[in-house]
């Protein structure tokens, strides 16, 4: 490796990026699924793992980084434990990046692993209507305002607002779903149907069953690195071209607009730094907890005016093979979703530009690769969002 640039700073690329087993996990501890992807995105860079010095984890362990870390056999000199929900690890990647960039850190190590299906399956968790009932929260709680029950206050704004549909909010779910039929990883992949999603369970009005994701195991890990560093890896890599962070609220009463995520500043700071906009993005990862997240983050991020979100969607737009590739995996809505799922997007987007996905590979026109692609996370109820735009050499 050559010596760090004292000229500018450091160019940061993605260089290693892998799932753990998904999906239905009954044997593994949280732990184990932990360590399962940092040694395959280690593979997967073809670096030493005496080469990570900076570490970031969250949502597991008393101490988070510090006792996952040590699980690991690391002992980083920069650390990252930020937890914002599922935007953790967008945050997370921007940390990472400006740290590398200016030489506080060589290589980072993102790691995230839950076994929440299975620990419901066997007893070992609960559901709860609440984060909690300290601070702020503790002025919605008695109220039952659980956080699905949020998101759909949310949708049905804009719903009234826009005349956005249930039809068109059914439409991101099928979408999603026909995205997983080409990716053998997905938990379901069998198609599925407006009517579907409309006839199912009625879990908080307008979202049913299907409009919610699924819960599963698993983990992943992405190693951030300097450009120094490029030359030894093993695969191309993926640059870390602009980020962007942003907070909104943490109780509805201080939410100014229900159809405005902190995606749309999140979206424009990233698009900004990166130098390019949505025009020029060839997919785009989204957090779908929900169907009305998709679609909402959609219009935040520009890739529609604001309020024209239901008329996009409803055009099989966010099809694999659509305008606007989004959530090609499946995302949380059919592949998996173990929890803070932020970590999912970065690996897709990386697998996508390189061109390692297989059936469920995005092609331009003329069978070219993707060379721009965009991982926007949310966490809590629209509480807080994270953009990473990445870009292939």
């Amino acid at each position: 490796m050559s010596s760090p640039s004292t000229l500018r700073p450091r160019k940061v690329a993605v260089v290693g990026v892998a799932l753990s087993d998904t999906g239905r996990v009954d044997e593994a501890t949280p732990y184990a699924l932990h360590a399962q992807a940092a040694r395959r995105a280690l593979a997967d860079s073809g670096l030493d793992r005496s080469v990570v010095d900076g570490f970031g984890s969250a949502g597991l362990g008393t101490l988070a980084p510090v006792e996952v870390a040590e699980y690991l056999g690391l002992r980083p000199t920069w650390v990252d434990s930020t937890t914002v929900g599922g935007a953790t690890w967008e945050v997370m990647a921007a940390h990472a990046a400006d740290a590398i960039a200016a030489g506080h850190a060589n290589a980072v190590l993102l790691v995230y692993g839950s076994t929440a299906r299975a620990d419901i399956k066997a007893g070992r968790r609960t559901s709860n209507l609440s984060f909690g009932a300290r601070g702020p929260l503790q002025f919605e709680v008695p109220y039952g305002h659980t956080l699905i029950s949020k998101y759909a206050m949310a949708a049905r704004r804009h719903m009234h607002q826009y005349g956005t549909t249930v039809e068109q909010l059914a439409e991101v779910a099928v979408q999603a779903r026909a995205n997983a039929a080409t990716n053998p990883d997905a938990m379901f992949r069998d198609p599925i149907t407006v009517d579907d999603v409309l006839s199912g369970p009625m879990i908080a009005d307008p979202f049913t069953k299907l409009h919610c994701c699924i819960r599963s195991d698993g983990g992943c890990a992405v190693l951030l690195a300097a450009e120094d560093y490029v030359p030894d890896t093993a695969k191309s890599p993926v640059w870390v071209l602009g980020s962007g962070t942003a907070v909104s609220h943490t109780t509805m009463s201080e939410w100014e607009d229900f159809t405005v995520s902190p995606a749309a500043v999140s979206g424009r700071l990233a698009f900004e730094r990166a130098g390019v906009g949505p025009a020029d993005i060839d997919l785009a990862e989204i957090y779908d907890a929900f169907t009305y997240m998709t679609l909402v983050t959609v219009e935040d991020l520009g890739f529609c005016a604001k309020g024209e979100g239901g008329p996009f969607v409803e055009k099989g737009r966010l099809l694999r093979t659509g305008e606007l590739p989004v959530n090609t995996d499946g995302g949380g809505l059919s592949a998996c979703h173990p929890g803070m799922r932020g970590l999912f997007l970065l690996v897709e987007a990386v697998r996508q530009l390189r061109g390692e996905a297989g059936a469920g590979q995005v092609r331009k026109p003329g069978g070219r690769l993707p060379s721009l692609a965009v991982a926007s996370g949310t966490g809590g109820w629209f509480c807080s969002s994270g953009t990473v735009v990445l870009g292939r050499a």
